[in-house]
């Protein structure tokens, strides 16, 4: 059974009662509780626990690790990030969502600033898939639709992605590169941008069903083992 964890932020829930009437009992609950009914081994973990509750223990057994944050980004310890930035890069799935560009585990990952454009007025987006028969968009018809949702736009200042799988277009006129994969050593990343925290969109079907599809596409795979640093005998007869 895959394990996965959903890490929160948790701070909006609770001082934000606009918040806390969409997600009463914090934004990654919906998701646990699909994932679950999904047949994953789901739970979460959130920033203000001792170590982020992202001890090296619970890493070592996470085989695909959800992230949400927002208005602590700075708060997230250093040495947390590099424990996570191991885990990854020796296979554990990484699955950044909205806000979460600006985290410093992303940040990290992908060695650029991560900024973009916004403007939360809630707008409609289009969800367009450009990866048809990638495993991320299987159910997943032609486009989906968000009622509403904080607008992210391009310029999006991350590297190019070793695959986009969605492009959303926003109805102020933007448009935002949605799903971006990418594979860091062993490990695979995929960001995806819905998620506000005043909108319900973690209860939407199709939001929940491309999570669920990138928890499965972000699981570790075998690898072949591999040799590093001094390799003294020669393959050949010199």
């Amino acid at each position: 059974m895959t394990n996965v964890l959903f890490w929160n932020e948790f701070r909006h829930e609770k001082s934000h009662k606009e918040v806390q009437a969409v997600y009463p009992n914090g934004l990654h609950a919906p998701v646990v509780e699909h994932l679950r009914a999904q047949g994953f081994n789901a739970s979460a973990a959130t920033l203000d626990e001792p170590e982020h509750g992202l001890t090296q223990a619970v890493l070592d057994k996470t085989d695909v690790l959800l992230w949400w944050g927002h208005m602590a980004h700075h708060e997230v310890q250093d040495a947390i990030v590099d424990r996570v930035q191991a885990r990854v890069l020796n296979g554990m799935g990484l699955i950044v969502l909205h806000s979460a560009h600006y985290s410093k585990i992303f940040k990290r990952l992908m060695g650029t600033s991560c900024s973009l454009k916004w403007r939360d007025i809630g707008e409609k987006e289009r969800v367009w898939v450009v990866a048809p028969g990638h495993p991320i968009t299987a159910g997943i018809d032609n486009y989906f639709e968000i009622a509403h949702e904080e607008m992210y736009g391009e310029y999006f200042d991350i590297p190019q992605p070793d695959e986009t799988v969605f492009v959303g277009w926003f109805a102020g006129g933007n448009v935002f590169r949605s799903g971006a994969c990418y594979n860091r050593g062993k490990g695979r990343v995929f960001y995806f941008q819905p998620g506000h925290e005043t909108y319900p969109n973690y209860y939407q079907p199709e939001v929940l069903r491309v999570i669920t599809n990138a928890v499965s596409w972000a699981a570790p795979r075998p690898w072949a083992t591999v040799q590093y640093d001094h390799f003294p005998k020669p393959l050949e007869a010199l």
